[in-house]
């Protein structure tokens, strides 16, 4: 009998900068392959698949567009359509003829066994959800080869693929724990995530805490949910690097010395709680700069106006604003290959956040070889077990002690790391393709 085929959204694997959750989706479809299933993953470009099949393929992957006039009229005919689409969208399959070269792209395109496209198929289905509250159902034209036995939602989608097991990844209940630190719609947010439990074939989280959260907050019955964690599946092309080779990189790109900083990585929000970082770094007198990874999200000046010496309004940062360039180091965005880097090279990672559902940095960097300091909240005490330093996040003054700890202590630094490799073992690939093959075997 031929593999079975597992369907992936690529809502968040096609955003060009990632984010936690197309990370999720990659080692999600990389995991899937390795257990022996097929993938298919589903894309919703800007333009509607056509009859040119090259055309189709080039559209997948093709740099946003300009604004003009035409985009605004486009964009409005976009938000009319939002009232058709639980009438339903189709999905058509794209065929790849190797003319398109991802390898630059990769972590957006990974190996798959067939590509589907719908147009705007993510964001219409936000729009009909919105406006008329009615998940969109999806169907795969001709529904043949190559087509999911088993759809797989890597996030809180308002689409169902019609005729086949659905099941959604919901990682934390975060717009209603900490509402304050998230734009979401609350209303829309929990009236969707009552729908999927509701209605999903099975409701996958990352966590216990996350799962607790579900049944306590939705109501969801705990048999209804599968707990499968997350899993880092690094390239070994970057794992197996000489230290020294490491250590000369980022010497040479970025000026540090190994194990010679501090890093965060992660988007800039309010949940990550890097305003208390950066103050208690800055307190705590450590010279080792403080390397921050991150795209700056909504409500960020409060949380890095303490990188700068002179406190003026951030859009206003110009050559009259100095940043504190010799303790801290601020970058929108690192390719894959530099930030496992920057991970393997650093003297400790920082995230005491205020709310995690899994907290994926943990893991990567006690994989990596980095010790941690991170956060008593959410399920961070549960991934990182005894193999981080663990603080209040909302105490500046805890935070502080354990960067001064980490600064002075190395044999403290060399414990943790040796301890974060042995909890590391407990997330590995192996342990999680069990745990997907678990969660796929009633399905299939």
């Amino acid at each position: 009998m031929a593999a079975r085929t597992i369907g992936i959204d690529g809502f968040n694997l096609s955003m060009p900068k990632g984010s936690g959750i197309a990370t999720y989706a990659h080692n999600l479809n990389t995991s899937v392959r390795k257990i022996g299933f097929q993938t298919a993953l589903l894309y919703g470009p800007e333009q509607a698949p056509g009859r040119d099949g090259l055309l189709n393929e080039v559209t997948l992957f093709d740099a946003p567009p300009p604004p003009s006039p035409l985009r605004l009229v486009s964009g409005f005919l976009r938000e009319l359509s939002s009232f058709t689409a639980p009438f339903g969208r189709t999905a058509r399959k794209v065929a790849s003829s190797g003319t398109v070269i991802t390898r630059q792209i990769a972590r957006n395109a990974p190996p798959s066994d067939a590509v589907w496209s719908s147009k705007d198929v993510f964001h219409g289905a936000n729009r009909a959800y919105g406006a008329l509250g009615r998940f969109t159902p999806l169907r795969f034209d001709g529904g043949g080869e190559g087509a999911p036995d088993v759809m797989h939602w890597t996030a809180a989608l308002p689409l169902r693929a019609v005729g086949r097991p659905n099941l959604y990844t919901l990682h934390d209940l975060v717009p209603l724990r900490l509402p304050f630190a998230t734009l979401d719609n609350k209303r829309r947010f929990l009236n969707l995530c009552r729908e999927i439990c509701a209605t999903a074939d099975k409701v996958v989280t990352v966590s216990e805490h996350s799962a607790d959260d579900m049944v306590k907050i939705l109501g969801v019955d705990r048999a209804r949910i599968a707990v499968t964690y997350q899993a880092v599946d690094l390239p070994e092309a970057l794992t197996a690097r000489p230290a020294d080779d490491v250590a000369r990189e980022i010497e040479g790109v970025f000026g540090l010395d190994w194990r010679g900083y501090y890093i965060f990585f992660g988007a800039i929000e309010p949940k990550k709680n890097l305003g208390r970082v950066i103050e208690a770094y800055l307190a705590s007198g450590a010279k080792a700069p403080l390397v921050i990874i991150g795209g700056k999200a909504w409500l960020d000046d409060d949380q890095i106006e303490l990188m700068y010496e002179d406190i003026v309004e951030l859009s206003a940062l110009q050559d009259g604003l100095i940043r504190r360039a010799d303790r801290i180091r601020l970058y929108d965005y690192m390719p894959f290959s530099l930030l496992v880097s920057l991970i393997r090279g650093a003297k400790a990672t920082l995230l005491p956040s205020l709310y995690e559902g899994f907290g994926l940095p943990v893991l990567e960097s006690m994989q990596l070889g980095t010790p941690v300091l991170t956060s008593t909240e959410g399920s961070l005490p549960e991934i990182a077990g005894d193999a981080a330093l663990l603080v209040d996040p909302y105490d500046s003054q805890a935070i502080r002690r354990a960067i001064v700890a980490l600064d002075s202590d190395a044999d403290l630094r060399a414990d943790l790391t040796a301890r974060g490799a042995r909890q590391a073992e407990k997330f590995n690939p192996e342990a999680y393709r069990g745990r997907l093959a678990e969660l796929y075997r009633p399905f299939v």
